[in-house]
């Protein structure tokens, strides 16, 4: 099967699609796309399946030569698109035949690209998904967790819509904030941490740390005191902020281990964890506490 051949993977492209479920009985986790609002629409500009696969592109850097007549478009981060030396924009579908270039340049604001194709990736499953979780050695185009390597060729069955479709402005992201709100909806251990703790936690800023990935952003700030009682390890779920000994946060994302030990303060709402998706170390965010009834109207609001 034909489709794209990678001539500059960039700093870390991974093929993505909904994720991998069922499985952490065995230790495998969910893996997927960081930012699923991204990755949506990236699908629904092409009525692609919800699972169809994607490219998740880390700042950027890809250059792609096409083998096939079809569709992409690309949501997420702001980069600069060319194709064929000819600037393209994103959040808008673009057609392409063979021997075309496709240029991602480097992001200006947020982090993550999504590219997807029409009819979506033909990557190969493994555990039911195509996604790629390095830690793991799962997923990808060899199904052992490795990146978009130069030389690769991403598989596609070619296009047979020719009408550009875009994405309304208002459901494109956003990146004009300093301070990131993140919405928490606090957990069963929440009312294990002192007044104190908590009033330091939500009233306190946080910085992303460098050693942050996929696998969890680890936060620097007011350390945070954790309840002095042991717990048994448990299962972790999307969005989880941990509080390790040092008392510095860790919210646990998509390639997360999937039983932890820490005590949690509570979780992310995951709508906010397509904000966290843009975010590079450096930036900074702030908590703010949801409760749950508000969190589930939020969300069926967001599906209506």
């Amino acid at each position: 099967m034909s489709g794209f051949k990678v001539l500059s993977p960039g700093i870390l492209s991974l093929i993505q699609d909904k994720g991998r479920f069922g499985f952490h009985d065995i230790g495998i986790t969910s893996g997927g796309p960081f930012d699923s609002h991204a990755f949506n629409w990236a699908n629904r500009l092409f009525d692609n399946k919800e699972s169809a696969a994607c490219l998740e592109i880390l700042v950027g850097g890809l250059l792609l030569k096409s083998q096939t007549t079809t569709q992409l478009a690309v949501t997420g981060a702001d980069v600069p698109i060319k194709i064929n030396d000819q600037k393209a924009v994103t959040w808008q579908t673009h057609s392409v035949k063979p021997g075309d270039k496709i240029a991602i340049g480097y992001a200006t604001a947020g982090c993550r690209a999504y590219l997807s194709v029409a009819g979506g990736i033909q990557a190969p499953l493994i555990f039911g998904s195509a996604s790629t979780v390095i830690r793991e050695q799962l997923g990808g185009l060899y199904k052992n967790g490795q990146p978009l390597q130069t030389g690769d060729i991403l598989p596609c069955m070619p296009g047979k819509k020719t009408t550009l479709r875009s994405v309304p402005e208002q459901f494109r992201t956003q990146f004009d904030t300093d301070v990131t709100e993140v919405r928490l909806v606090p957990g069963y251990q929440y009312d294990q941490f002192s007044q104190a703790q908590l009033d330091q936690f939500f009233n306190s800023e946080y910085k992303i740390a460098n050693n942050s990935d996929r696998m969890g952003y680890r936060l620097e700030g007011p350390a945070i005191k954790p309840p002095s009682r042991a717990m048994l390890s448990e299962g972790i779920c999307l969005g989880a902020v941990q509080l390790p000994a040092d008392g510095q946060p860790i919210i646990l994302l998509c390639d997360r281990q999937t039983i932890g030990g820490y005590p949690k303060i509570g979780s992310v709402l995951s709508l906010d964890i397509a904000k966290l998706a843009q975010l590079m170390p450096g930036k900074r965010l702030q908590f703010t506490l949801i409760a749950i009834d508000q969190a589930q109207n939020l969300l069926r609001h967001c599906k209506q």
